[in-house]
């Protein structure tokens, strides 16, 4: 299942964590990066051919695949749901590639609605 939010906003990643309380876990060098929509998604493939440069991802996947998708991609962010955490490796991939990686305990479709909120 996936759920595609594109529309061009003046928003900063370093805004939407104060808005919605989130917790940074790495990449706070990213933390200026300017948000262009959202994506949801838990599959990497999924993530890959279909998700746009300066979306904010969210998922409930912790792996180093997480960045390496990111990264390629561009994003924005990644939002991690549920209260997960995401491993050492890919919070050091974060930090390389200044793409954050921020945390929630609310679930996906709650987020992912506040989300689309703020943004449309």
């Amino acid at each position: 299942m996936q759920t595609v939010i594109k529309e061009e906003v003046e928003m900063k990643v370093s805004e939407l964590v104060e808005k919605f309380g989130l917790k940074v876990f790495s990449g706070q060098q990213g933390l200026e990066n300017e948000i262009k929509g959202g994506y949801v998604s838990d599959l990497l493939s999924d993530v890959m051919g279909s998700a746009s440069e300066g979306e904010v991802w969210i998922t409930l996947q912790t792996h180093q695949n997480v960045m390496a998708i990111a990264s390629l991609k561009d994003l924005a962010a990644v939002i991690v749901v549920k209260g997960f955490e995401p491993e050492e490796d890919t919070m050091d991939h974060s930090n390389e590639e200044d793409i954050p990686i921020l945390g929630t305990d609310l679930g996906t479709f709650e987020m992912a609605g506040k989300l689309y909120d703020v943004l449309k």
